[in-house]
C-alpha cells in the first residue's frame, strides 16, 4: 500500500512546516504535474518535491544535478569542468560556465570518468573547441537563479546565446529541448566526441537529415569504455560539417535562422549503435517531452515511496529524500532493451528470460557499508540482480568485482567486498541466485595471489614492506572472510555441512585483524613481519592505511566488536578510546589526503572508514553516546546546500548512511543481520517491502532537544536491547521510539547486537618484537610478545632457519650484538602461529651520514641512517623502504672513519610520476681525500622524463671514481624537478624526490 497524503501528514504538530506551507507545496506539485500532463493530477503527496539534486554539487560532494532515472543507464547533465578532482562529476556549483550537456556521469566518485557525447547548442557564430576564454572556445555563462533541477529533469538558461535548455530521460535514452530566443543568426548543435577522457577510437555518421549515430571508445579510469549512440532531431538540419583534424572528432549541425526550437532524442548503449537505436525507439518513441518527463517522475515517485518519512523540519525531509534519491542513482542498468550487454570479457552477451537486468558502477569499498544494506530493505529484486551481475563478471573476468565501471575492473580501493553484498543478501533471505556458484566465486577471489591476499592467508597479516596500505587491507580482508564464513554457515544448514572445512578456515582468518593491533599504543599499526612500523603517529596519513590514518582504522573489526573490546581493555576502555577519537585536538599529519573531511576530533565522516564508529558506543556502558554523536553528525555533516555533504557522495554511501541513521537504524557489519539503534530523526512514516509487508515507524516526543531513546516498542512489546533484527523489520508491524531530553540510563544494561566475542580456538596471534628499531649500535635486547598471550609458548631461532616446536623456548629477553635475523612462532597445544622475523642490523660505525634535507615522516624508512642501512627498496614507494623528500633539493654528507678506496658510488633513486615522484634534474657528488677540501663535482643526469615514463621504476645514479686515492668524505646533491610539467595531472604542483641506498664499490 502507499501512504496517502492524509496519513502522511495526519496529526502533524507544526514546527518548521506550517499547514499553509504544506498547501503551497501541494499547489506547486499540482502545477508542476499539470505542466507535465494536465490530464493527470496526483492522488498522494509526491516525495520527489523534497529532492534537491544540487545537494553535493558544491564542496567535495562530486554529485551532478542533471536528469537520470532510478538506476538508469543515462545521466544527462551539464558539464562545467573538463578535469580536476572537484570536477569528477563534470559539474561544480562554484562554476559559472556550462560547456555543454553530456550523457553519462558518475555520482560522487573520487576519480573522473564518463561525460560521454557532449551536446553544445549555439547561435550566431559557431565555436568548435572547448575553452570559454578562447576566441574559438565554446561555452556559455549561466546563473543559478535561472537553473532548476528535480528528479528526472534539468533546466537552465544559457546567457551568452540566449538559449533555454530542458533535459529529461528514460532509463536508456535522453531528451534535449532547446529554445533559441535570439532571432538573428543561424542555430547550431555541436556534437563533440573528444570531450573529457582520452579517445582511443570514434566515429560519427549522418544517416539522414534528422538521424546521426556513432561511437566513442575511450580510456580513463575505465581503460576501455565503449559508448554507442543513436541521435534524432525533430527538424532537419541544413548542413553537417565534420571536424576530424588535429585530434578532433566533432560534428556541427546547422539549422535555419528561423529555427526557434530544436528537440533531440538520444539512445545510448555499450553494445552497438543498433542497441542504442532500439533503446531509443522503445523508451522515447515520440517527441512528447512532457510525457517523457512524466514517466520518469512516476518512476522516481515509485522508488521514493518505498520509504515514507515525516519530520517536523522541512530541511530534514529535504535532506532525507535527497539522500534516498542519491542512493538510488547507482548502480546503473547496463543491458539494452533486447537483453544484450557488454561483459567483463569485452564480448557481447544475451540475458535469458528470468535472469533480471545486468548492472555496472559498483563502488563496493564505499557502498557495501550502508547502500547495499539499504537495498536489502528497499530493493530486493535489484539486490538479486546485483549478485547475478557479480557472478557473470566472475565468469567473464575471472574475479568478483572490486570497483567495476562500464565492463572494466578498475581494481580501485581495497578488499573483496562483493562477498559482503552476497553474504548479507543471503543471510537476509534474498537468495534468487546460484548460491554454489556464489561460494565458488567468493572462495577463489579471496585466495588470488594479489594485493597481499596470499600473505594475509598464510601469515595472518600483511607486512608493510611487501604491500602498501597493509593495515587497511588486512583489516578489511578479515571482515570479508567473516562474510564468507557467514555465507558458508548459512549454506551448511541447507546442505548438511558440505562446506564445514572452508567455514572453519574463514572463521579463523576473520580473526587476523588481531595481528595488526599494537597493545602498547592500542592502535592498529603497520608491521614488518615481527616488528611494528616506526616512527608511529596515529594522526599521520601514510602508506599503511587507505585514505585514512590509524585513528580512523583502529576500530575496524565490525564483525568482532567483542574481541576488539577485549583487545582494548574492556567496555570502559572502548568508551574511553571513542571519547578520545571524537574529542582529540590532534590534527591530521603526514600525506595530504583530500578525502579525509568532515572531522569531529579524528572521526572523519567525509570518508567511509569512520562510518560505523559512533555506533560502537552501543557496545560500551554508555550507549547514549551513540545517540549523542549520531545526532551531531546528522546535524553537522548534512544540509540542504550545494556543499551539504561532508565528503564525496561515493555512489550513494554518504547518503545511505543518512537514510538509515535518520530512520534510527544502522548495520555496522553487513552479513550480520542486526541493526544498531541510533538517534531517529523520523517523526512518523513507513518502509514498504517488496513482499507487501509494511513497517510503520514512529517516534514519540521527538525534537532537537529530545535526542535520546527512552524505550523501543515493536508491535507493542518493549525491546530491552540496543539492536533490531532484520527479520523483525521485514515482518512489518509498528516500530515506536519514545524519545526524551536525557539518556535512559537503564539502556546501558541492555544487550548489544550479536558479535564475535571469543577468539577462534585454532587462532594463535602472530608474535611481535617489542623493540621497533631495526638498526642498533652495540647491542639490542630482543623481547617477544603477542596479543592474547595466555598459555602461549614462543620458539625462536637466530641462525636463519625456520623455528619449529622443538626450537629453543623463549623465556626471557635476550641480547644480540651482531646483525641477526630472529625468527619466532607462537604455539598453544596443537596450534601454532605463522613464523615472524625481525632483521636487526648492526650499524656500520665506520661511516657517518649527515642529512641537510628533511625527509617526510611517513616516508622515513629506517630513519637518519636509512640511506646506508643496507635495505634496498622495490618499485613500490609505499612499502616504507624509501626515504621521501617533498618540494626540496637533496643534500647529504658522508664521512668514513678510515679512508676507503672506491671505484664507484651508486645511489638508488625512484621515479613514479603518477604519484608525483620525479627523478632529479641532476645529481652530483664531490669527494674529499682529506675530509676538508673537496674536488670538483662529478655530475650524473637522467634521461628527460615524458608521459611514457609514468609507471614506477627503480633507477640508479652511478658515479665512477679514481680508485687510486682513498676517499675520506663525500657530499651528495640532487636538484629536484621543481614542479609537475604541463602534461601531468598535477601540473604546476611541487614534486617528490625518493632515495633508498647509497652503496660503495
Amino acid at each position: 500500500m502507499k501512504l496517502t497524503s492524509t496519513l502522511f501528514f495526519f496529526g502533524l504538530i507544526i514546527n518548521s512546516i506550517t499547514y499553509s506551507q504544506i498547501n503551497e507545496l501541494k499547489e506547486a506539485q499540482d502545477k508542476r504535474i499539470e505542466q507535465i500532463n494536465p490530464a493527470k493530477k496526483p492522488d498522494y503527496f509526491s516525495k520527489s518535491l523534497f529532492v534537491n539534486p544540487f545537494i553535493g554539487t558544491g564542496g567535495h560532494g562530486h554529485t551532478y544535478p542533471g536528469a537520470s532515472a532510478p538506476f538508469g543507464m543515462i545521466q544527462l547533465s551539464p558539464d562545467t569542468r573538463h578535469d580536476g578532482w572537484d570536477g569528477c562529476s563534470g559539474y561544480h556549483y562554484s562554476d559559472s560556465i556550462i560547456y555543454g550537456f553530456s550523457h553519462t556521469h558518475l555520482s560522487g566518485t573520487g576519480v573522473p570518468d564518463y561525460c560521454d557525447l557532449l551536446i553544445v547548442p549555439q547561435s550566431g557564430k559557431p565555436k568548435i573547441d572547448p575553452g570559454y576564454a578562447s576566441e574559438k572556445g565554446f561555452g556559455s555563462k549561466f546563473s543559478h537563479e535561472n537553473e532548476e533541477a528535480s528528479p528526472g529533469y534539468y533546466k537552465v538558461h544559457l546567457d551568452d546565446n540566449d538559449i533555454d535548455v530542458e533535459l529529461t530521460v528514460s532509463q536508456r535514452a535522453g531528451f534535449h529541448h532547446y529554445t533559441f530566443n535570439e532571432e538573428a543568426g543561424k542555430k547550431f548543435i555541436l556534437i563533440d566526441l573528444d570531450h573529457r577522457d582520452r579517445l582511443i577510437a570514434s566515429d560519427i555518421k549522418t544517416i539522414d537529415k534528422q538521424t546521426i549515430e556513432g561511437y566513442r571508445i575511450s580510456e580513463a579510469w575505465a581503460t576501455n569504455q565503449q559508448f554507442y549512440f543513436h541521435l534524432k532531431t525533430d527538424i532537419p538540419y541544413q548542413k553537417a560539417k565534420y571536424f576530424t583534424k588535429k585530434g578532433r572528432n566533432k560534428l556541427l549541425l546547422t539549422f535555419p535562422k528561423s529555427t526557434k526550437e530544436v528537440n533531440i532524442r538520444v539512445g545510448i548503449s555499450a553494445v552497438d549503435c543498433a542497441g542504442a537505436k532500439k533503446n531509443l525507439e522503445k523508451e522515447i518513441p515520440d517527441w512528447n517531452f512532457k510525457s517523457t518527463r512524466a514517466n520518469v517522475v512516476k518512476k522516481w515517485n515509485n522508488e521514493l515511496d518505498k520509504i515514507s518519512f515525516k519530520s517536523f523540519d522541512k530541511e530534514i525531509m529535504t535532506n532525507f529524500y535527497t539522500a534516498l534519491y542519491h542512493s538510488f542513482l547507482a548502480p546503473n542498468i547496463f543491458n539494452d532493451v533486447d537483453g544484450r550487454y557488454r561483459g567483463r570479457d569485452n564480448e557481447i552477451h544475451q540475458l535469458q528470460s528470468g535472469e533480471g537486468d545486468n548492472y555496472t558502477v559498483f563502488s563496493l569499498w564505499d557502498t557495501y557499508r550502508a547502500t547495499h544494506p539499504l537495498f536489502t530493505l528497499t530493493q530486493e529484486k535489484r539486490t538479486n540482480d546485483f549478485v547475478k551481475t557479480f557472478l557473470r563478471q566472475f565468469k567473464q573476468g575471472g574475479d568478483l568485482p572490486v570497483w567495476e565501471l562500464a565492463a572494466n575492473e578498475t581494481e580501485c580501493m581495497i578488499g573483496y567486498h562483493s562477498v559482503s553484498v552476497i553474504a548479507d543478501a543471503y543471510v537476509k533471505g534474498i537468495r534468487d541466485f546460484d548460491e554454489h556458484a556464489a561460494i565458488e566465486a567468493m572462495l577463489k577471489t579471496s585466495h588470488f595471489d594479489e594485493f597481499g591476499k596470499k600473505e594475509f592467508q598464510s601469515n595472518g597479516f600483511i607486512s608493510c614492506g611487501d604491500e602498501p596500505e597493509s593495515v587497511s587491507k588486512a583489516l578489511e580482508y578479515a571482515y570479508d572472510d567473516f562474510c564468507i564464513a557467514q555465507m558458508l554457515d548459512a549454506i551448511n544448514g541447507e546442505t548438511y555441512g558440505k562446506y564445514l572445512g572452508p567455514q572453519e578456515e574463514y572463521r579463523k582468518s576473520s580473526m587476523n585483524f588481531i595481528n595488526s593491533f599494537d597493545p602498547s599504543t592500542k592502535f592498529m599499526r603497520g608491521r614488518r613481519s615481527g616488528q611494528w612500523f616506526s616512527p608511529f603517529d596515529p594522526s599521520e596519513v601514510n602508506f599503511n592505511y587507505t585514505e585514512a590514518n590509524s585513528w580512523q582504522y583502529s576500530l575496524y573489526a565490525p564483525h568482532a566488536v567483542g574481541v576488539l573490546t577485549d583487545l582494548i581493555g574492556g567496555k570502559d576502555s572502548l568508551e574511553s578510546w571513542l571519547d578520545r577519537l571524537f574529542t582529540t585536538e590532534m590534527e591530521l599529519s603526514g600525506r595530504h589526503q583530500v578525502d579525509i573531511t568532515g572531522l569531529i576530533g579524528q572521526y572523519a565522516h567525509g570518508n567511509e572508514p569512520s562510518h560505523h564508529m559512533a555506533y560502537l558506543y552501543n557496545y560500551t556502558n554508555s550507549p547514549e553516546k551513540t545517540q549523542f554523536y549520531i545526532d551531531r553528525i546528522l546535524k553537522e555533516m548534512y544540509s540542504n546546500q550545494p556543499d551539504g555533504l561532508s565528503g564525496n557522495e561515493d555512489c550513494g554511501q554518504m547518503s545511505s548512511w543518512y537514510v538509515l541513521s535518520a530512520l534510527g537504524l544502522y548495520q555496522i557489519a553487513p552479513g550480520n543481520p542486526f541493526y544498531e539503534v541510533g538517534r531517529p530523526l523520523i517523526t512518523e512514516g513507513a518502509i514498504e517491502f517488496e513482499g507487501g509487508n509494511l513497517l510503520e515507524i514512529r517516534s514519540i516526543n521527538n525534537s532537537p532537544k529530545n535526542k535520546y531513546v527512552q524505550r523501543i516498542l515493536l508491535n507493542g512489546t518493549e525491546l530491552k536491547r540496543n539492536f533490531i533484527i532484520h527479520e523483525e523489520l521485514k515482518a512489518g508491524g509498528k516500530l515506536v521510539f519514545e524519545m526524551g531530553p536525557k539518556p535512559n540510563l537503564n539502556r546501558d544494561k541492555y544487550d548489544h547486537a550479536p558479535t564475535i566475542s571469543e577468539v577462534h580456538e585454532s587462532f594463535i596471534a602472530a608474535p611481535f618484537f617489542t623493540n621497533t628499531d631495526r638498526i642498533f649500535e652495540d647491542s639490542v635486547s630482543i623481547e617477544i610478545s603477542s596479543n592474547f598471550p595466555y598459555n602461549i609458548e614462543y620458539r625462536y631461532t637466530i641462525d636463519g632457519t625456520q623455528p619449529t616446536t622443538t626450537s629453543p623456548l623463549y623465556e626471557n629477553p635476550f641480547t644480540v650484538s651482531k646483525t641477526t635475523s630472529v625468527k619466532v612462532i607462537a604455539t598453544k597445544g596443537d596450534y601454532a602461529s605463522s613464523v615472524v622475523s625481525g632483521d636487526f642490523v648492526k650499524k656500520d660505525e665506520s661511516i657517518q651520514i649527515h642529512l641537510e634535507s628533511e625527509y617526510a615522516n611517513q616516508y622515513a624508512s629506517t630513519g637518519d641512517f636509512a640511506l646506508i642501512d643496507g635495505v634496498v627498496g622495490s618499485e613500490e614507494y609505499r612499502t616504507g623502504d624509501w626515504q621521501g623528500y617533498w618540494d626540496q633539493d637533496f643534500h647529504a654528507q658522508l664521512a668514513f672513519e678510515t679512508p676507503r678506496t672506491l671505484n664507484s658510488i651508486t645511489i638508488g633513486v625512484l621515479s613514479d610520476m603518477k604519484s608525483w615522484i620525479f627523478l632529479p634534474e641532476s645529481m652530483e657528488i664531490q669527494v674529499s681525500y682529506d675530509g676538508i677540501n673537496f674536488e670538483d663535482p662529478i655530475t650524473f643526469k637522467f634521461d628527460q622524463q615524458t608521459e611514457k615514463d609514468m609507471p614506477p621504476k627503480r633507477n640508479e645514479a652511478i658515479f665512477k671514481l679514481d680508485g687510486s686515492k682513498k676517499v675520506q668524505s663525500i657530499i651528495v646533491t640532487a636538484k629536484r624537478t621543481k614542479e609537475c610539467p604541463e602534461w601531468h595531472l598535477g601540473a604546476g604542483n611541487p614534486t617528490w624526490l625518493f632515495f633508498d641506498e647509497i652503496s660503495f664499490n
